[in-house]
């Protein structure tokens, strides 16, 4: 698997993604990688689940491992392939993506004090996911006041996992009652296959399409 080398934590062979690729007889998107070693990893996994109540759960697990062993001084020999940093975060979000619960755990850190903090993460219960999500994180959990990696969790993948979890079912509905949007999709410019004047948008959203062929 091209960027990838020997001591990688996964095999290759079997990735969906390899397998992928394989079969529809292309190269994998990476250049070949010089020789190397591997040092560092870090996964993130996000869930989300459909609750029977009507609400939604969006859970997050980062895990950091080196491929060495090395000393901590608070947990003494911490060894290759041990986790580092290994935290999880749930938020329960309802339709509207208004946050209801939060909670957050901390399995393995470099410093003892570190779950002291994940408490406050009860500081983002009636926020919105939404515009200034990012913003309004940091100012509750930034710097001080929380984990970085917590937070990064919450500002770009666990963020993500929302939207891509409630959206397309909320949406899916929409057009299956053949309601169309009243008001510019959020999802409009915020990538480049999403452009306004794209492809894209004039087929799916023709009412918000801004291209120079606009009838």
């Amino acid at each position: 698997m091209r960027g990838l080398t020997k001591g990688t934590r996964f095999n290759t062979l079997s990735s969906p993604l390899h397998k992928a690729y394989k079969i529809r007889g292309v190269p994998m998107p990476l250049s070949n990688a010089v020789s190397r070693k591997a040092i560092h990893t870090r996964e993130i996994q996000c869930r989300g689940y459909q609750r029977d109540d009507g609400l939604w759960d969006i859970e997050g697990h980062l895990v950091d491992t080196k491929a060495y062993s090395f000393e901590n001084r608070d947990r003494g020999m911490v060894g290759a392939g041990q986790p580092i940093h290994d935290m999880w975060v749930r938020l329960t979000v309802d339709d509207d993506l208004v946050v209801r619960e939060a909670e957050a755990t901390t399995d393995a850190s470099p410093f003892a004090i570190c779950g002291s903090i994940t408490g406050r993460i009860k500081e983002l219960e009636g926020l919105t996911v939404a515009k200034g999500w990012t913003k309004q994180v940091h100012a509750r959990l930034g710097n001080t006041l929380g984990c970085t990696h917590i937070t990064h969790m919450l500002t770009g993948p666990l963020a993500t996992t929302v939207f891509q979890t409630i959206m397309p079912i909320k949406n899916r509905k929409t057009w299956d009652e053949g309601v169309k949007p009243k008001e510019k999709p959020f999802v409009i410019d915020t990538c480049h296959a999403l452009a306004s004047d794209g492809e894209v948008v004039k087929s799916r959203w023709p009412e918000f399409y801004t291209g120079s062929d606009k009838i």
